[in-house]
């Protein structure tokens, strides 16, 4: 008699979360007593959120009582349109946010549900793909894992300046092809796509129909230029539907940008019919972004002199650490976003003595990659810093780390 099976197999396929991984790879490690540990493994700003928040929530405090429309509120969409026309360059009235906007619970819920939208049982009679830079955001794997898709890695290192090769891609994968994860700014690297990256993996999405969701949520930290976005690149390009965001997703966030993380508050937008798709599937799996935070989300997308602020520190963290680093561990400045990606030879090893000896705690960058068939894992040498914590702590991280390694 064969003994009934609990649970859904794909679990199994799953890799441990990373910080599940760190928490074991630490368990017999203690920090030497009297120094005062530095966490900076966690991407969870620590600036103070804007007083801003707490305001419009007491004003609004008399909804909390309702239940919230899945797909928020008329104001919600409208200053989310409002700042993607601004920061974006967006022809006025070219995205109607009534139809191609979406609030949702921070973007990592977004990005997993959008598997759930996009993969279906099979793709050209096989299982379908779905492509993710190498290193990668955890949560584009399991996503693609539990829909039933095929998790496909595209090197992403920094002989391809840290995003994937897309001319490097075959016709057969891409036939198969169900959804493509583009991070721009890239989690853990920070590299923006330009212009011509973004339009190039548009054109693949449309002409293998398959849908591209870009990551955006570290766009508005950088220490240059803004970076490009993929709804301002598809404005320009010809879309196969009618529609200019045909076949695209973006996704965007509070967390990074207001340091808000518990506010649980972003956005998708994009393709006018994924998005009425994303609401029905949205009305079975999530009840809505409370009210009281809708109000304060809208203030925030409204107010760009807290980004500001918020930039200028990040700057200066960049600016503190590379006084320490100089050029050393590939030391260099991302595109976007609050990490460091620093070369250290063996990440996990490096990542036991920070704590051992420096009390600074890290991620090592193999927990961000999958090793390719020819046993090579592109973060294997390195490990990821974030930069959460004011300036003077962050450098002395960045001390300890380069007296340690």
């Amino acid at each position: 008699m064969t003994a009934y099976r609990l649970g859904n197999d794909r679990f199994d396929r799953l890799s441990d979360y990373p910080f599940t991984r760190l928490t074991r790879l630490l368990a017999d490690v203690a920090p030497p007593p009297g120094l005062r540990p530095l966490l900076l493994s966690l991407g969870e700003p620590q600036h103070p959120p804007p007083p801003l928040i707490g305001e419009v929530l007491a004003a609004n405090a008399h909804l909390w009582g309702k239940y919230p429309p899945v797909n928020g509120t008329d104001d919600f969409r409208a200053a989310v349109g409002a700042w993607l026309e601004r920061r974006y360059r967006l022809p006025p009235g070219r995205l109607d946010p009534e139809v191609s906007v979406l609030p949702v619970a921070g973007s990592r819920e977004a990005l997993f549900l959008a598997a759930l939208l996009a993969v279906p049982p099979r793709k050209a009679g096989q299982v379908p793909a779905v492509l993710m830079p190498n290193p990668f955001y955890a949560v584009y794997e399991g996503a693609g894992l539990l829909a039933g898709g095929e998790p496909v890695f595209l090197p992403a290192t920094r002989e391809t300046g840290f995003l994937p090769d897309l001319d490097a891609l075959p016709p057969a994968l891409l036939e198969r092809t169900a959804l493509f994860y583009l991070c721009s700014p890239g989690n853990p690297q920070g590299a923006a796509a330009d212009a011509a990256t973004l339009g190039k993996a548009l054109t693949l999405a449309r002409r293998w129909n398959f849908v591209l969701a870009v990551d955006e949520c570290y766009a508005e930290i950088y220490t240059g230029a803004a970076p490009v976005g993929a709804l301002e690149v598809a404005a320009g390009v010809e879309g196969g539907s009618g529609s200019p965001w045909a076949n695209l997703l973006v996704f965007h966030s509070l967390s990074k940008r207001s340091s808000a993380a518990g506010l649980r508050s972003g956005f998708v937008a994009g393709d006018p019919e994924l998005i009425g798709r994303f609401a029905r599937l949205r009305a079975y799996s999530n009840a809505g972004t409370p009210l009281p935070v809708l109000a304060a989300a809208s203030a925030l997308w409204r107010d760009e002199a807290h980004v500001e602020a918020n930039r200028a520190l990040y700057r200066a963290k960049f600016d503190a650490v590379a006084a320490v680093l100089g050029d050393r561990f590939g030391f260099y400045r991302p595109d976007g976003g609050f990490f460091l990606w620093l070369d250290v030879g063996g990440g996990e090893e490096a990542c036991r003595r920070l704590w051992a000896e420096a009390a600074v705690k890290v991620l090592p960058g193999a927990y961000f990659a999958r090793t390719d068939d020819d046993g090579f894992n592109p973060g294997a040498a390195y490990i990821r810093v974030a930069l959460v914590h004011e300036s003077g702590l962050v450098a002395e991280a960045a001390s300890r780390i380069a007296a340690v390694l």
